[in-house]
């Protein structure tokens, strides 16, 4: 056997190489034919944003990402178009090459697990079963849901899984090289690409208890459970060294070095981070020097490792250097040591409690100050205060259930089926732990990539609701699915048959091969379920979360190449096949990666979707010139930030996000000019707000009678007179607000200056502008919003975002017009006659803009739309044209309106993601009827009627199953919708369609007596 082998080495090199790389060819391709075109939702507008202008991301940083970005750009040649499509190139390369590296770490655990299995007389198909594994587990892979759906944008996790790729397969190559003169230098290379990956995602991090292991199993002949528990528990050790040790002290002490240097010694800023970096150095050369004359083997091998990690780290360099250039974005401001070791430790975001803390229900009951917080002065750095840690009266060991902000504890309490009497306990926080944290948001996430799923829709909040949830589609065909879910792309059963293949692997690895089974078993836990226990998630998300877990799903397909060699071994023993290598990798393909792609491809091809891109266009073309736009999600921000930044569409626009407003460095930023925008209008001098100052206004009503001007109160909060503070029971002296009535009195001649009114609007000019302010507190983001009321005199329209939600504007609804995808200020007078003041509309300006201007991201055509183009932007854009039709029919102007429900009807496909659009829909129907379009009423109707069946329908069959399962809104609300069509078709005297519908309505009212309730 061993003389076969050694005659075959040079064949089965070359055969492992070729087939690493066509699996690259094949993933390469794949990607490349998916691939979104233009920006994507999240956070891919922000990284293509800094990668194309090197500009400064959100915490902790991505720098090493942010320059093979800004490499990938540059082949578009100036082609600002293009630039998003390279970026995500780069995604679709690196993927491909996980997928290369990937077949070749599955090939070096299948050749050792295959060593005493064939007979001498089989190396062909000893060769055949390690090859097979190797395509079945790297293709399977390919072709997974959460890994696919990376490949193909802009974000970090592809270039993250190409780390850990990268190590994992340089770790076996040491592995079967560790006796051989100079093999610990791939030892070197794995600490240069873990410091590398510092630079694109912690995720690698997690490898290194694995990596420990490989190297005891390998270097140790006399392993014992003692032993190699210790050495798990030094893995652990040493990523919690790097995690804290390398990362964030390095930092921090360099932060503390300068602190002493500045504010003690009087020297320049950043003087202190200098001296310590070179000290380091000096100490990391020394020991090298000190570890070679003495022979330190060990001691140099260590010093190695950290000199290299330290190099790769180096990148972070990146983040101070640039943040000092001021670029546009530029979270943070990270100029300096300490902001850079806040910026590092994502001190922004509140951190979850891990092993002790409260209970959702706890009650404050002290308050203790943490580690001193420090900004940069003019000459020195600058106390700002402390963190806070709050003491409560009821905790837990290892609290699950902590979070009591927003809707978290109702959200607890539903979940785990507790009333509001019932106190948590230890037992209903595991259970939380379990069934919410590790099922819900980790095993239900590992089952749509080797099980199937139904859609691509958030599924957070049920187990047992369609909506993204798992499902083998072999029980499938008796449930009456509706055709919303087994006509979607996204709908991908897989019968199972990848995680049958992969627990068959699994199962063989450990009896065969324990320590290596070991070793995949610790990167599928610390990739995964040890993320879960580490984030902690307090509750609903804001989008479903599986891209964290990308690497343990990589580990399961190891499992799942190794199916291969496990079921060759069967067929052999079993059924004395001779080809029985040939015939399981075939099976094997078959069942997982061509049933994967087969079924996967239609929801992963984003090759047709625009929808990112020409939302941020709407965004700001619905602004008028030099117009301050207020936004505040992330689907917003982030392609707003790429539409600006990149295409360098509408820069006179200037955006404001709400939600990083609240902080000092952003106001700051916002008093230069960016790209072609001028500063905004605010007054304040940084010590007025920066952080420490003026953190949090409290209201302290002072019955002040009518309405006060903005400015006035303005001045009022931000007065350093004495008289203008107030003692608040925590012992601090700072402004209050005395009233929350407003009011901006109107001068015409500042409105027809600037040309905020058309001629026809100003004998509705109203004389003020009154409102009640709608908070109880101010922050800095409120503030600087107050301010730039105060003294903008109507000098730049004021705009925010329609998908904003009316709660971010302040209290100033009522004088709040539509204008496309923005509301804008305007001096008019109320309609106080309007439930809903949300639906007042500029017609003039917004026919213009949706009419003519508009663009709608390929919506009618596109071959896959995400949950994000279904679930938001389709919802706001039939909005957008039901808001517009209203507001003309209301003014008379019935054809215009006709051609806004025709525009409607050209550009956007028949989709119904829930049925409150339905509804919106059915309203549209009926104002087609209004202005004399019969053939686009019954249309729409019959789209509705088609869509509301189907569901009702569906929910039929449950009901007569499982009625604590249907879905009764979807039931009353369906019900209540076809009461209304009924009702208008007959107004329309389309009698036919409304004996149709009037029939089914019966049947339904009478299916359903028991649960239907009047819709409000």
């Amino acid at each position: 056997m061993k003389k076969l082998l050694h005659h075959s080495t040079m064949p089965y090199n070359k055969i492992n190489n070729l087939l690493g790389w066509l699996c690259f060819i094949i993933a390469a391709i794949t990607y490349t034919l998916t691939l979104e075109q233009s920006v994507s939702f999240w956070d891919c507008g922000e990284f293509i944003s800094c990668a194309y202008r090197l500009q400064v991301s959100h915490q902790p940083g991505y720098p090493l990402f942010a320059m093979i970005g800004k490499v990938f750009s540059l082949l578009s040649f100036g082609d600002r178009t293009k630039v998003a499509y390279f970026t995500n190139l780069c995604s679709a390369i690196a993927s491909a090459a996980t997928i290369m590296f990937l077949f070749w770490s599955i090939t070096a655990l299948a050749k050792k697990l295959t060593a005493k299995t064939y007979a001498d007389a089989m190396p062909q198909q000893r060769l055949i079963s390690i090859m097979g594994a190797g395509l079945v587990g790297a293709l399977a892979f390919t072709f997974s849901d959460t890994f696919w759906f990376s490949a193909v944008e802009t974000i970090v996790f592809a270039l993250s899984s190409l780390c850990i790729a990268l190590v994992f397969w340089a770790i076996l190559k040491w592995d079967a090289h560790a006796d051989e003169p100079g093999a610990d230098r791939w030892l070197v290379f794995i600490a240069y690409v873990m410091g590398l990956s510092i630079g694109i995602h912690l995720l690698n991090l997690l490898t290194i208890p694995a990596l420990t292991m490989v190297y005891y199993f390998r270097r140790y002949k006399n392993v014992t459970l003692k032993k190699g528990f210790m050495v798990f528990l030094l893995g652990v050790v040493l990523l919690a060294f790097v995690q804290y040790g390398i990362i964030q002290y390095t930092v921090k002490f360099a932060g503390w070095f300068d602190f002493f240097f500045v504010n003690s010694l009087g020297l320049g800023f950043n003087s202190g981070a200098i001296v310590f970096f070179v000290l380091l150095t000096a100490f990391i050369v020394w020991g090298i020097l000190y570890s070679i004359r003495h022979k330190k083997y060990y001691v140099h091998l260590a010093l190695m490792c950290l000199s290299f990690l330290y190099l790769g780290y180096s990148c972070f360099m990146y983040v101070p250097i640039r943040a000092t250039a001021n670029p546009t974005l530029n979270n943070t401001h990270p100029d300096n040591a300490f902001t850079l070791a806040s910026y590092l430790n994502r001190d922004q975001y509140s951190p979850s409690p891990l092993l002790y803390g409260p209970y959702f229900d706890g009650k404050p009951i002290d308050q203790k100050n943490g580690a001193a917080r420090y900004r940069k002065g003019e000459t020195k750095y600058e106390k700002t205060g402390y963190k806070q840690k709050l003491v409560y009266d009821h905790n837990t060991f290892f609290p699950r259930m902590f979070s009591d902000d927003g809707d978290d504890p109702q959200f607890y309490r539903q979940w785990m089926q507790m009333d509001d009497s019932h106190t948590p306990n230890f037992i209903d926080n595991m259970g939380f732990m379990f069934s919410w944290q590790i099922y819900q948001m980790y095993a239900r996430y590992f089952l749509w990539n080797f099980v199937g799923r139904y859609n691509d829709m958030d599924g957070q909040q049920s187990m047992t609701s369609l909506d993204g949830n798992w499902t083998t589609g072999i029980l499938d065909g008796g449930k009456h699915l509706p055709k919303s879910v087994t006509e979607s792309p996204s709908y991908a059963p897989l019968y199972g048959l990848p995680l049958i293949i992969g627990l068959i692997g699994m199962y063989y690895h450990f009896k065969r091969r324990r320590r290596d089974a070991l070793v995949i078993a610790l990167l599928w836990f610390f990739t995964g379920i040890a993320i879960v226990l580490y984030v902690n998630q307090p509750s609903i998300q804001p989008r479903e979360r599986d891209y964290s877990y990308v690497g343990s799903f990589y580990a399961f397909a190891i499992w799942i190449g190794l199916g291969v060699v496990a079921i060759s071994e069967l067929l052999q023993q079993r059924f004395k096949l001779k080809q029985s290598a040939t015939l399981a990798t075939l099976l094997c393909l078959l069942c997982a990666p061509v049933l994967m792609a087969f079924r996967e491809w239609r929801g992963h091809d984003r090759s047709t979707k625009l929808t990112a891109h020409d939302m941020a266009y709407n965004y700001l073309i619905s602004c008028p010139p030099n117009a301050i736009l207020f936004n505040y999600g992330d689907n917003e921000t982030y392609s707003l930030w790429y539409a600006q930044e990149v295409e360098n569409i509408r820069p006179d626009v200037r955006l404001v996000n709400l939600s990083l407003f609240t902080s000092d460095w952003l106001i700051k930023q916002m008093q230069h000019k960016v790209n072609e925008s001028a500063p905004l209008p605010i007054t304040m001098p940084y010590n007025k707000y920066k952080e420490g100052v003026r953190d949090v206004i409290y209201y302290n009503d002072e019955h002040i009678p009518g309405h006060v001007e903005v400015k006035e109160v303005f001045d009022f909060i931000t007065s350093d007179d004495p008289g203008t503070h107030v003692e608040y029971q925590s012992g601090m002296v700072s402004n209050y607000l005395p009233t929350k009535n407003f009011k901006i009195t109107v001068k015409p001649d500042d409105v027809i200056k600037n040309k905020v009114l058309t001629a026809g609007q100003v004998k509705n000019m109203a004389d003020s502008i009154t409102w009640q302010y709608n908070s109880n507190l101010i922050v800095k983001n409120n503030l600087a919003m107050l301010d730039m009321l105060a003294h903008n005199n109507w000098e730049r329209p004021i705009c925010f975002t329609a998908t904003a939600g009316m709660r971010n504007m302040i209290g100033l609804d009522d004088y709040m017009y539509r204008e496309g995808f923005t509301y804008r200020l305007l001096p008019l007078k109320p309609d106080t006659s309007l439930q809903d003041q949300s639906a007042k509309v500029n017609t003039g300006v917004m026919y213009d803009n949706v009419m003519n201007k508009f663009r709608f991201g390929n919506f009618k055509h596109a071959r896959f739309l995400d949950e994000q183009s279904v679930t938001m932007f389709y919802p706001a854009l039939t909005t957008t044209f039901l808001t517009l039709a209203d507001g003309l029919i209301a003014e008379g102007k019935n054809d215009m309106a006709r051609k806004v429900l025709n525009r409607f009807d050209e550009v956007m496909p028949n989709l119904n993601p829930f049925v409150d659009v339905a509804n919106r829909k059915s309203h549209m129907a009926e104002m087609a009827y209004h202005v004399s379009d019969t053939k686009l009423g019954n249309k729409l109707t019959g789209d509705i009627y088609d869509y509301l069946t189907d569901e009702l329908n569906y929910n039929a069959s449950v009901y007569e199953d499982s009625p604590n399962r249907v879905d009764l809104r979807m039931v009353n609300f369906g019900v209540y919708i076809l009461q209304n069509m009924v009702r208008y078709t007959k107004a329309a005297h389309q009698d036919a369609l409304a004996v149709k519908i009037e029939k089914q309505l019966r049947a339904y009212e009478q299916k359903f007596s028991a649960v239907l309730q009047p819709v409000e």
